[in-house]
């Protein structure tokens, strides 16, 4: 009896991966694709938001400060600028990695309608993809606050935490908008996302002037924006004039968002990919 128990064939039980082990499965994949692809957006990544720091900050700037900085907390114009155009990257980044690239892996590429055939559930290709965005999204800001270390604009060492918020600022946005592109059949709502969401909060969130200065009626709605509290988190941390007060609160408006968005991506992942 012992004999037959030592010499009968053993059943190998595989193991099941984990929720967060299917996500970087799927994570894998875009880097895959991205590494043959990056030549493509580098330039624009990197070297667009140093050249619209220059004209602002430098060329802007220059007249602004010839009429006094008083409104501006008395730093220079530059200084004022850069940790808003760090946060407004972060944004559009994230905006434009989870616009066009989630609409294509379901109407162009296929990437998500393959990943049927494999043990990935929606909910992973979601956080996988999100990963991504993430990485993206921390990539182009870590040069950009390089760039703003280079220009003598971060006065403060809070400065160092610079990275973490603009990548929460760059989630905020890309969560959302993720779990609302993949449910499209075209293209077209980007344009109107863009050019009547992105567009206004870059001009009327703070980021080039302050909000006090926008008419009464208009400044609690400023306030309200994902990209004012982005604005202000970067802009506190880089002039050093942050409180654990704003850091709590701009932090939990953020994070919250970005819950918000992986929740509702959840359920809209498995809407559309789910036969």
């Amino acid at each position: 009896m012992l004999v037959e128990e030592l010499t009968a064939p053993r059943t190998i039980v595989a193991k099941v991966p984990q929720s967060f082990d299917l996500a970087v499965r799927a994570l894998r994949c875009w880097l895959t694709v991205y590494r043959r692809t990056w030549r493509a957006s580098v330039w624009s990544s990197v070297l667009g938001p140093v050249f619209f720091l220059s004209a602002m900050g430098y060329g802007l700037g220059s007249l602004v400060d010839k009429h006094g900085t008083a409104a501006l907390g008395g730093v220079p114009y530059v200084a004022f600028v850069a940790p808003a155009i760090l946060a407004t990257q972060a944004m559009q980044s994230g905006m434009a990695n989870a616009s066009f690239p989630v609409f294509g892996a379901v109407q162009w590429s296929k990437n998500y309608v393959a990943a049927r055939a494999t043990p990935l559930r929606p909910v992973d290709l979601s956080r996988g993809h999100l990963l991504f965005f993430a990485l993206r999204i921390a990539m182009n800001s870590a040069v950009y606050v390089v760039v703003m270390a280079a220009f003598g604009t971060i006065r403060s060492g809070w400065g160092a935490a610079l990275l973490p918020a603009a990548l929460l600022t760059g989630i905020a946005f890309a969560a959302p908008v993720a779990a609302w592109a993949v449910t499209l059949e075209k293209e077209t709502p980007f344009n109107y996302m863009f050019r009547f969401g992105g567009v206004p909060m870059m001009l009327f969130s703070g980021t080039f002037f302050p909000v006090t200065q926008l008419p009464g009626w208009l400044q609690p709605v400023a306030y309200a924006t994902p990209l004012w509290h982005g604005v202000a988190l970067c802009r506190e941390l880089s002039l050093g004039t942050v409180t654990a007060a704003s850091v709590a609160m701009h932090v939990a408006y953020l994070a919250a968002l970005a819950v918000a968005g992986l929740s509702v991506a959840a359920r809209t992942y498995r809407s559309r990919l789910y036969v």
